[in-house]
């Protein structure tokens, strides 16, 4: 949805070539003639006063410099213990890969809670529920933690069963090499995308506090990131993983706990400003209203009592919030119009929670520590451990959009609008469009919290970043060079294996890079991630640990039918980037451009000065994103039944060829290759 924004904020930018605040040159004569001005906007104003008359943004404070050192130290300490790891990896393939499948309980469940809780989980969730609401944001730690519960009662015992060292490595066993090359792909596709969105993270903190551009701050996190998760592969990922997810779980919960006890819960009803009417007599009783002068029925804002001077050190606000804010409006996830006047996007983030709960199951960091675990059990465990820790960590943040909403939202000094936008739903002629402070909730961490806690979240975000950026590093590389350079006639073998992985980590580690640069979204790219993986590779998954004769047409046919169609749908389907159905009602209108220079309704003035929302034209948000997700698998799904149904009834398969029969396991190999490394670790 920030990427609606930005779209609404560039076209209306591109359609106001005419003037310097609005598009419409009657319209911008007539603020010109009002402010006395020759242009718009005046010196040393901005637009949203001269046209809509509220204040002009404040700047926003500048974080200390202690702030950037802590999290340097923090990153520092990270990085030597991934690289002491390099030592556990003795050279073994296995090693590096699956940590010598030696992983016990605590490990696990640290490590899937480490990789499920990143920062999309802490800083995406906590932006998306400042820009929009509570359950914008929470879905994201819903679904992620949803999904390792499905994980650990459903696949978890079979992945680690299968003594593989990557997913894919399972397509083969039953399918055959051409779909694991495929899903191959589809994985990198994916992981790419997950790591793009980590390193977005946590080069938001790092360009936030260091006061450098997003595109330095992403490739010096890929840069670090890179370099020590080569180093010690999967042993590398879990020591810094249980140190990180050990921070950043305490961290999280102190952060949200200590502004949930503390700091205001949500925006109150707003005070006003002078000729400001009160929406009801609560309000009205609140901050001692009056009666208003052009109708003495009504109660208006009491000048004399908050604004005795009538210019400076009046206590007052934009209006933003009539009857004020809830920090949750549990009916948001049940009804389209619970948010009204605002648009509520219940489809998506019911789509989100399905994506995330289901698409996460073929993500390779979760199955790679599956993999890694000691036994069934420790990878079942871990899973159903990791899900509640996500759970508790990750529902709380969300609490924290509406704190945001109270320090940098709509009514506060902060607060940037779009002066060429009205709404009806909104009742604003001008101004409609609140643009929110990407940095806001940085901004709340070092600010408004306690030094010692604001530093303690950043560096929970930067661990969030890292412990998950530095799995999806491991798991693309992985995959690459065991899943699909292996089938190109170019000499690897199990010898040179460890450092083509190595080697494979560089090219997957800058496409992330170029991808966070250019779509640089907390949140969203998580989102894109899975709905990747969810499109055709989840079925065949299922498939073939719960039917008796798994078939490798079919999941050929799901693998590239269910992700064609997500494909087709991107571009069939209607999408105006909110991300929202068009549902009936005017909150559910795009924004329109200024209509008028009259007054809105809750002005005190006479009724022939009050505008006429009507003239505000506005077009119905029409975004069918999450139809294509759900759709896609469910056609994947139909493709593998009727195909698998068709074997059943010819009593063989259709198709009988070298690249469809599954790969058979290697024979057992000498164990003691990673005795060696189960005795360095339980040491």
């Amino acid at each position: 949805m920030a990427r609606a924004l930005a779209c609404t904020i560039v076209a209306l930018c591109a359609a106001r070539a005419v003037g310097q605040c609005l598009s419409d040159p009657k319209l911008e004569a007539s603020f010109l003639a009002i402010n006395a001005a020759k242009s718009l906007p005046t010196a040393g104003s901005c637009c949203q006063k001269d046209v809509c008359g509220l204040p002009c943004a404040a700047p926003p404070p500048v974080p200390k410099v202690g702030f950037v050192i802590a999290v340097g130290v923090a990153i520092a300490i990270f990085c030597l213990i991934g690289f002491a790891s390099y030592f556990f990896v003795g050279g073994k393939t296995e090693n590096f890969f699956v940590a010598g499948r030696s992983l016990p309980l605590p490990v696990i469940a640290l490590t899937l809670a480490a990789q499920s809780i990143d920062s999309n989980a802490l800083l995406g969730n906590a932006d998306l529920s400042y820009k929009f609401h509570f359950w914008d944001g929470a879905v994201l730690p819903i679904g992620l933690g949803l999904s390792l519960i499905i994980n650990g009662v459903f696949l978890a015992r079979f992945i680690h069963r299968e003594n593989v060292l990557t997913l894919p490595e399972i397509y083969a066993r039953y399918y055959g090499p051409v779909v694991e090359v495929c899903v191959s792909f589809v994985c990198c596709a994916s992981f790419i995308s997950l790591l793009a969105g980590n390193l977005v993270g946590m080069a938001a903190v790092l360009g936030y506090l260091g006061g450098i551009d997003q595109t330095t701050a992403v490739f010096v996190s890929g840069t670090v990131l890179f370099v020590y998760t080569v180093s010690g592969g999967l042993f590398s990922v879990a020591f810094t993983d249980v140190v990180q997810s050990t921070i950043g779980i305490i961290g999280a919960l102190v952060t949200a706990f200590w502004f949930i006890q503390n700091a205001p819960a949500a925006p109150p009803p707003s005070i006003g400003f002078p000729g400001y009417v009160y929406p009801d007599e609560a309000t009205c009783k609140l901050y001692e209203g009056v009666p208003c002068s052009a109708d003495a029925d009504l109660c208006c804002y009491n000048a004399a009592r908050w604004c005795p001077d009538h210019r400076n050190n009046c206590v007052a606000d934009n209006g933003a919030y009539p009857i004020g804010d809830l920090p949750i409006f549990y009916t948001q996830m049940g009804e389209p119009s619970a948010m009204a006047p605002f648009p509520n996007a219940i489809f998506f983030n019911w789509a989100t929670i399905f994506i995330l709960g289901f698409g996460n199951l073929s993500a390779l960091d979760f199955q790679a520590r599956c993999m890694a675990s000691k036994t069934e059990l420790v990878a079942t465990l871990g899973c159903l451990f990791a899900g509640v820790i996500t759970f508790i960590t990750g529902i709380p943040f969300s609490y924290l959009g509406a704190v945001t909403r109270f320090y940098y939202g709509p009514d506060s000094i902060y607060a940037s609008f779009e002066a060429d936008t009205c709404s009806r739903a909104l009742g604003l002629p001008t101004c409609g469009l609140w643009n929110p402070d990407a940095n806001a909730f940085l901004h709340l961490m070092t600010n408004q919290a306690p030094t010692f806690i604001g530093g303690w979240a950043l560096i929970t975000i930067v661990a969030a970043s890292m412990s998950t950026s530095d799995g999806a590093i491991l798991a693309l590389s992985t995959v690459l060079s065991h899943n699909v350079a292996r089938k190109l006639p170019i000499g690897i073998s199990e010898k040179n294996l460890l450092w083509v992985a190595r080697v494979a980590a560089l090219p997957v580690t800058a496409a992330a890079c170029l991808v966070a640069s250019f779509t640089f979204q907390t949140g969203y790219l998580l989102v894109v991630a899975f709905d990747i993986m969810l499109a055709g590779t989840i079925v065949p998954l299922f498939a073939a640990f719960y039917t008796k004769s798994p078939s490798p047409l079919g999941a050929l046919c799901c693998v590239i039918g269910g992700s064609g169609l997500r494909v087709l749908l991107e571009f069939a389907l209607p999408k105006d980037g909110f991300l929202i159905l068009p549902w009936p009602g005017d909150e559910f209108l795009d924004y329109g451009a200024a209509s008028s220079d009259l007054y809105p309704a809750f002005f005190d003035v006479a009724d022939d000065l009050k505008w006429d929302p009507g003239s505000c034209k506005q077009s119905r948000l029409e975004d069918y994103t999450g139809v294509d997700s759900l759709a896609a698998p469910l056609f994947g799904l139909l493709l593998y039944t009727l195909v698998a149904l068709a074997e059943k009834a010819k009593g063989g398969p259709l198709i009988t060829s070298w690249f469809l029969t599954p790969t058979p396991a290697p024979a057992p190999k000498d164990e003691s290759l990673s005795t060696e490394t189960n005795e360095k670790f339980s040491s």
